[in-house]
Protein backbone atom coordinates (compact mmCIF):
# COMPACT_ATOMS: atom_id res chain seq x y z
CA UNK A 1 0.00 0.00 0.00
CA UNK A 2 1.77 3.42 -1.00
CA UNK A 3 3.20 5.43 1.77
CA UNK A 4 0.36 8.06 3.25
CA UNK A 5 -2.16 5.87 3.14
CA UNK A 6 -4.60 5.96 6.62
CA UNK A 7 -4.93 2.91 9.03
CA UNK A 8 -8.80 3.21 8.24
CA UNK A 9 -11.58 3.64 5.45
CA UNK A 10 -13.70 6.30 5.27
CA UNK A 11 -16.70 5.60 2.98
CA UNK A 12 -19.00 8.18 2.32
CA UNK A 13 -22.53 8.05 0.31
CA UNK A 14 -23.87 11.03 -0.73
CA UNK A 15 -26.90 12.13 -3.35
CA UNK A 16 -25.14 14.87 -5.21
CA UNK A 17 -28.47 16.21 -7.00
CA UNK A 18 -26.10 16.52 -10.23
CA UNK A 19 -23.96 19.14 -8.22
CA UNK A 20 -27.18 21.10 -7.68
CA UNK A 21 -27.28 24.09 -4.71
CA UNK A 22 -30.49 23.83 -3.41
CA UNK A 23 -30.38 27.81 -2.44
CA UNK A 24 -29.17 29.04 -5.99
CA UNK A 25 -30.46 26.59 -8.10
CA UNK A 26 -27.59 25.90 -10.07
CA UNK A 27 -24.31 24.15 -10.54
CA UNK A 28 -20.87 25.58 -9.75
CA UNK A 29 -18.22 23.59 -10.48
CA UNK A 30 -15.34 24.90 -8.52
CA UNK A 31 -17.86 24.66 -5.23
CA UNK A 32 -18.86 20.99 -6.01
CA UNK A 33 -14.98 19.81 -5.90
CA UNK A 34 -14.36 21.80 -3.04
CA UNK A 35 -17.44 20.16 -1.41
CA UNK A 36 -16.19 16.61 -2.64
CA UNK A 37 -12.86 17.31 -1.79
CA UNK A 38 -13.69 18.30 1.94
CA UNK A 39 -14.93 14.91 2.60
CA UNK A 40 -11.36 13.12 2.63
CA UNK A 41 -13.57 10.50 1.47
CA UNK A 42 -11.11 7.10 0.76
CA UNK A 43 -13.86 5.39 -1.34
CA UNK A 44 -16.91 7.60 -2.58
CA UNK A 45 -20.12 6.37 -3.92
CA UNK A 46 -22.43 9.14 -5.56
CA UNK A 47 -25.77 9.05 -6.94
CA UNK A 48 -27.72 11.57 -9.05
CA UNK A 49 -24.69 11.99 -11.03
CA UNK A 50 -24.59 14.28 -14.59
CA UNK A 51 -22.19 13.60 -17.49
CA UNK A 52 -21.96 15.91 -20.46
CA UNK A 53 -25.22 17.68 -19.40
CA UNK A 54 -26.24 21.37 -20.06
CA UNK A 55 -27.55 21.51 -16.79
CA UNK A 56 -24.17 20.82 -14.98
CA UNK A 57 -21.78 22.68 -17.73
CA UNK A 58 -21.48 19.77 -19.63
CA UNK A 59 -18.97 18.30 -17.03
CA UNK A 60 -18.11 14.95 -16.27
CA UNK A 61 -18.80 14.68 -12.67
CA UNK A 62 -17.37 11.54 -12.07
CA UNK A 63 -14.26 13.09 -13.36
CA UNK A 64 -14.09 16.09 -11.62
CA UNK A 65 -15.12 14.22 -7.73
CA UNK A 66 -12.22 11.63 -8.71
CA UNK A 67 -9.60 14.84 -9.35
CA UNK A 68 -10.81 16.76 -5.88
CA UNK A 69 -10.71 13.40 -3.96
CA UNK A 70 -7.82 12.21 -5.92
CA UNK A 71 -9.39 8.66 -6.64
CA UNK A 72 -7.34 6.98 -9.38
CA UNK A 73 -9.65 4.73 -9.55
CA UNK A 74 -13.32 4.93 -10.38
CA UNK A 75 -16.37 4.20 -12.75
CA UNK A 76 -19.28 5.99 -13.79
CA UNK A 77 -22.87 4.22 -14.70
CA UNK A 78 -25.60 5.39 -16.70
CA UNK A 79 -28.79 4.69 -15.75
CA UNK A 80 -30.26 7.32 -18.63
CA UNK A 81 -28.84 8.16 -21.57
CA UNK A 82 -29.33 11.78 -23.37
CA UNK A 83 -30.74 14.53 -21.86
CA UNK A 84 -33.69 15.56 -19.82
CA UNK A 85 -36.93 16.60 -21.21
CA UNK A 86 -35.38 15.60 -24.69
CA UNK A 87 -34.07 12.16 -25.58
CA UNK A 88 -33.73 10.50 -21.89
CA UNK A 89 -34.05 7.14 -22.70
CA UNK A 90 -33.21 3.75 -20.54
CA UNK A 91 -29.50 3.20 -20.24
CA UNK A 92 -28.01 0.11 -21.82
CA UNK A 93 -23.64 -0.05 -21.02
CA UNK A 94 -23.11 0.53 -24.96
CA UNK A 95 -23.50 4.67 -24.64
CA UNK A 96 -20.04 6.37 -26.10
CA UNK A 97 -17.79 7.19 -23.18
CA UNK A 98 -18.43 11.43 -23.71
CA UNK A 99 -22.47 10.55 -24.38
CA UNK A 100 -24.51 12.82 -22.48
CA UNK A 101 -25.87 10.34 -19.45
CA UNK A 102 -27.23 10.33 -15.96
CA UNK A 103 -26.48 7.62 -13.30
CA UNK A 104 -24.17 6.67 -10.14
CA UNK A 105 -20.51 6.72 -9.81
CA UNK A 106 -18.09 4.64 -7.20
CA UNK A 107 -14.53 6.50 -6.33
CA UNK A 108 -11.49 4.79 -4.50
CA UNK A 109 -8.39 5.62 -3.72
CA UNK A 110 -7.64 2.24 -2.97
CA UNK A 111 -6.41 -0.31 -5.77
CA UNK A 112 -10.13 -1.86 -7.38
CA UNK A 113 -9.22 -5.71 -8.82
CA UNK A 114 -13.03 -5.51 -10.34
CA UNK A 115 -16.03 -4.04 -11.12
CA UNK A 116 -19.43 -5.17 -11.44
CA UNK A 117 -22.91 -3.65 -12.65
CA UNK A 118 -26.32 -5.02 -11.87
CA UNK A 119 -29.43 -3.52 -14.18
CA UNK A 120 -32.67 -3.46 -11.39
CA UNK A 121 -36.27 -4.20 -12.72
CA UNK A 122 -37.77 -1.36 -14.35
CA UNK A 123 -41.62 -0.93 -12.76
CA UNK A 124 -43.76 -1.66 -16.71
CA UNK A 125 -44.90 1.69 -17.32
CA UNK A 126 -46.85 4.44 -15.32
CA UNK A 127 -47.26 3.28 -11.98
CA UNK A 128 -49.42 4.65 -9.24
CA UNK A 129 -47.77 6.94 -6.25
CA UNK A 130 -49.48 8.97 -3.53
CA UNK A 131 -48.58 11.77 -2.85
CA UNK A 132 -49.25 13.96 0.43
CA UNK A 133 -51.98 16.29 0.63
CA UNK A 134 -53.76 13.94 -2.14
CA UNK A 135 -56.87 11.83 -2.10
CA UNK A 136 -56.17 9.75 -5.46
CA UNK A 137 -52.54 8.40 -6.61
CA UNK A 138 -50.93 10.19 -9.59
CA UNK A 139 -49.43 8.01 -12.40
CA UNK A 140 -46.03 8.40 -12.81
CA UNK A 141 -43.29 7.17 -14.84
CA UNK A 142 -40.29 5.60 -13.00
CA UNK A 143 -36.89 5.93 -14.16
CA UNK A 144 -34.21 2.94 -14.96
CA UNK A 145 -32.37 2.00 -11.95
CA UNK A 146 -28.64 0.57 -12.18
CA UNK A 147 -26.19 -0.95 -9.64
CA UNK A 148 -22.15 -1.79 -9.39
CA UNK A 149 -19.64 -3.10 -6.98
CA UNK A 150 -16.07 -3.00 -6.61
CA UNK A 151 -13.75 -5.24 -4.85
CA UNK A 152 -11.08 -2.97 -3.02
CA UNK A 153 -7.58 -3.61 -2.16
CA UNK A 154 -7.75 -1.24 1.30
CA UNK A 155 -5.71 -0.73 4.50
CA UNK A 156 -7.94 -2.77 6.78
CA UNK A 157 -8.26 -5.94 3.49
CA UNK A 158 -10.29 -6.85 0.57
CA UNK A 159 -13.60 -4.92 1.00
CA UNK A 160 -16.70 -5.01 -1.07
CA UNK A 161 -18.38 -1.96 -1.76
CA UNK A 162 -21.49 -1.59 -3.66
CA UNK A 163 -24.15 1.50 -4.22
CA UNK A 164 -27.01 2.13 -6.19
CA UNK A 165 -30.06 4.41 -6.04
CA UNK A 166 -33.43 2.73 -6.18
CA UNK A 167 -36.85 3.63 -7.00
CA UNK A 168 -39.25 6.38 -5.13
CA UNK A 169 -41.71 3.67 -5.44
CA UNK A 170 -42.12 2.62 -2.15
CA UNK A 171 -44.17 -1.01 -3.39
CA UNK A 172 -41.13 -1.03 -6.14
CA UNK A 173 -38.03 -0.45 -4.28
CA UNK A 174 -37.68 -3.79 -2.13
CA UNK A 175 -37.76 -5.82 -4.79
CA UNK A 176 -34.91 -3.74 -6.57
CA UNK A 177 -33.28 -4.20 -2.95
CA UNK A 178 -33.77 -8.03 -2.40
CA UNK A 179 -32.70 -8.40 -6.43
CA UNK A 180 -29.40 -6.38 -5.88
CA UNK A 181 -28.30 -8.49 -2.73
CA UNK A 182 -29.26 -12.06 -4.41
CA UNK A 183 -26.90 -10.36 -7.67
CA UNK A 184 -24.07 -9.60 -4.66
CA UNK A 185 -24.25 -13.05 -3.07
CA UNK A 186 -20.79 -13.73 -4.97
CA UNK A 187 -19.16 -10.82 -3.79
CA UNK A 188 -16.14 -10.90 -1.50
CA UNK A 189 -16.93 -10.28 2.26
CA UNK A 190 -17.23 -7.90 4.01
CA UNK A 191 -19.83 -6.32 1.46
CA UNK A 192 -21.12 -2.62 1.90
CA UNK A 193 -23.88 -1.35 0.11
CA UNK A 194 -24.06 1.90 0.02
CA UNK A 195 -26.60 4.42 -1.35
CA UNK A 196 -29.97 6.22 -1.71
CA UNK A 197 -32.00 3.52 -1.30
CA UNK A 198 -35.42 5.65 -0.24
CA UNK A 199 -36.73 3.91 1.84
CA UNK A 200 -35.98 3.90 6.07
CA UNK A 201 -33.69 1.89 8.37
CA UNK A 202 -36.11 -0.66 9.25
CA UNK A 203 -37.32 -1.44 5.42
CA UNK A 204 -33.36 -1.65 4.75
CA UNK A 205 -32.61 -3.86 7.14
CA UNK A 206 -35.47 -5.96 6.82
CA UNK A 207 -35.45 -6.42 3.13
CA UNK A 208 -31.38 -6.79 2.63
CA UNK A 209 -31.47 -8.97 5.78
CA UNK A 210 -27.85 -6.67 6.65
CA UNK A 211 -26.55 -4.49 9.39
CA UNK A 212 -27.52 -0.92 9.26
CA UNK A 213 -24.04 1.06 10.18
CA UNK A 214 -24.40 4.05 12.48
CA UNK A 215 -28.10 3.28 13.75
CA UNK A 216 -30.77 6.47 12.51
CA UNK A 217 -29.08 8.81 10.53
CA UNK A 218 -31.64 11.34 9.10
CA UNK A 219 -30.47 12.78 5.44
CA UNK A 220 -33.22 14.65 3.93
CA UNK A 221 -34.18 17.01 3.22
CA UNK A 222 -30.95 19.00 4.07
CA UNK A 223 -32.55 22.27 5.49
CA UNK A 224 -34.06 20.04 8.03
CA UNK A 225 -33.59 16.67 7.58
CA UNK A 226 -36.40 14.07 8.98
CA UNK A 227 -35.77 10.75 6.78
CA UNK A 228 -33.04 8.40 5.93
CA UNK A 229 -32.86 7.44 2.77
CA UNK A 230 -29.56 7.30 2.28
CA UNK A 231 -27.50 4.36 3.81
CA UNK A 232 -24.52 1.52 4.64
CA UNK A 233 -25.28 -1.74 4.99
CA UNK A 234 -22.75 -4.21 5.97
CA UNK A 235 -22.75 -7.90 5.45
CA UNK A 236 -19.79 -9.96 7.26
CA UNK A 237 -18.91 -7.36 9.10
CA UNK A 238 -16.55 -9.37 11.82
CA UNK A 239 -13.67 -7.75 13.00
CA UNK A 240 -14.55 -4.13 11.61
CA UNK A 241 -15.67 -1.13 14.17
CA UNK A 242 -17.61 1.60 12.04
CA UNK A 243 -18.13 5.58 13.55
CA UNK A 244 -21.33 7.28 11.27
CA UNK A 245 -21.37 11.04 10.88
CA UNK A 246 -23.48 13.12 8.28
CA UNK A 247 -22.12 16.24 7.09
CA UNK A 248 -24.13 18.99 5.22
CA UNK A 249 -22.34 20.31 2.31
CA UNK A 250 -23.27 23.67 -0.17
CA UNK A 251 -24.67 21.40 -2.92
CA UNK A 252 -27.52 18.52 -2.47
CA UNK A 253 -31.18 18.16 -0.95
CA UNK A 254 -29.56 15.44 0.56
CA UNK A 255 -26.82 15.09 3.72
CA UNK A 256 -23.54 12.93 2.78
CA UNK A 257 -23.20 9.68 5.16
CA UNK A 258 -19.55 9.45 6.12
CA UNK A 259 -18.88 6.02 7.76
CA UNK A 260 -14.89 5.67 9.40
CA UNK A 261 -14.09 2.08 9.28
CA UNK A 262 -11.38 0.61 11.44
CA UNK A 263 -9.85 -2.86 12.75
CA UNK A 264 -11.79 -4.38 15.54
CA UNK A 265 -9.20 -3.67 18.61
Amino acid sequence: MPSGYRTCVRLVTFNILHGRSPERGEVDIAVFADAIASLDADVLALQEVDRNQARSGRADLTAVAAEAMGADEHLFVAALSGSPGATWTAATGAEQPDAAAYGIALLSRCPVTSWEVVRLPVVPGPAPMRFHGKRWPTLVREEPRVAMAACIDSPLGQLSVATTHLSFLPWWNGRQLRTLVRSLQAQPRPLLLTGDLNMDVAKAAKVSGMQPLGGRRPTFPVQAPTAQLDHVLADGFDGLVATTSVRRLPVSDHLALVVDLEAAG
